[in-house]
């Protein structure tokens, strides 16, 4: 019996020394892919919020980790912009290092040629990103990704554009349960639309509202979009062009973040939803460029004083990317 006892003891060390080395290996393989990819932020522009091309005058990045002066950050992505009083405000998560976290980041601009990082707008215990933010009312709103909160959250400006207070919470449940990713805020035709995204079933929940700050109710014909890792996580601003509203939605197929896809809303009522994409190509899609050269995934666009459509971008960078795959791209 001692011998057999022996052979069990030491097949388990064997099977759990090897179980810490592939777990230490996975771990070592995950940091090194965070090294090598890296979120940075740059500017497109087009006719209309859905046909969209690197913006002329414009040196792509605008903005990079670098230029985050008072953290150690790994990356800035989820670009929002909103303008007050002639100046550009960008609000954007950046990745902090050392807590391995989310804060909602600003810079601002007065030409969007040239951008000044001036801190960090939103931090909290939990992970932020994607700041939606918005104007109402004459005050400025903010709704982050906050999911691990278990709540999506609605932010105030009590000095914008750095300083933000907790206004109210719109939805609270297990991030399992309840679609907490990625909300994205529309006001139409006398009510709130908020569009939220489920990981775990990949589903594009839809929610209504009489007030900004509540009671929110799921719609009727929510979840617009189920099952689909393709179309269904939200990937920047409802905008109007027109008749119609356009929403956003990240592809995670065949890796997260590689493009971005557009949708118009052709019917939103308090009892009625429909949409059709708005083409058979991405919006926004990994280019030939190093900064968006493995893929972009979030667009806010806005319409300017020409005319034309600006929006601000994300683009995912493979700094080791072989040639095979700046071939393919």
């Amino acid at each position: 019996m001692v011998p057999e006892l022996t052979i069990i003891v030491i097949v388990l060390l064997v099977l759990l020394g090897w179980l810490v080395t592939y777990r230490l290996k996975r771990q070592s393989q995950k940091r090194k892919r965070q090294e090598n990819e890296v979120w940075s932020i740059g500017i497109y522009e087009g006719p209309n919020p859905v046909t969209l091309a690197p913006a002329s005058g414009i040196i792509n990045p605008i903005l990079t980790a670098d230029d985050i002066a008072d953290t150690d950050a790994r990356f800035v992505a989820d670009p929002f912009m909103i303008t007050s009083n002639g100046i550009y405000h960008l609000f954007l998560e950046l990745l902090n290092k050392k807590r391995n976290t989310g804060e909602i980041g600003h810079a601002e601009s007065e030409d969007l040629r040239s951008w000044k990082y001036t801190g960090v707008a939103l931090k909290e215990k939990f992970h932020l990103s994607y700041p939606y933010v918005f104007s109402h009312e004459d005050m400025k709103f903010m709704i982050p990704e906050c999911a691990k909160s278990n709540e999506i959250r609605l932010y105030r400006a009590i000095e914008f554009p750095l300083r933000w207070e907790l206004a109210a919470t719109l939805l609270k449940g297990n991030k399992k349960k309840v679609p907490l990713l990625d909300p994205s805020v529309v006001f139409h035709n006398g009510y709130w639309y908020l569009f939220s995204y489920m990981r775990k079933v990949n589903n594009l929940h839809l929610f209504i509202s009489e007030n900004l700050t509540g009671p929110w109710k799921e719609h009727p014909e929510s979840p617009i979009v189920r099952g689909n890792d393709h179309f269904a996580r939200p990937g920047g601003r409802i905008v109007k062009d027109g008749l119609f509203l356009y929403r956003y939605a990240q592809d995670g197929v065949p890796r997260y973040g590689s493009k971005a896809w557009g949708f118009r809303i052709s019917e939103l009522t308090p009892t009625r939803y429909s949409e059709e994409p708005v083409s058979d190509k991405p919006v926004v899609q990994a280019g030939n460029k190093s900064w968006n050269n493995r893929g972009m995934h979030t667009v806010d666009p806005h319409k300017i004083s020409d005319g034309r459509w600006i929006a601000f971008v994300d683009g995912l960078e493979h700094r080791t990317a072989t040639k095979a795959e700046k071939n393919a791209q």
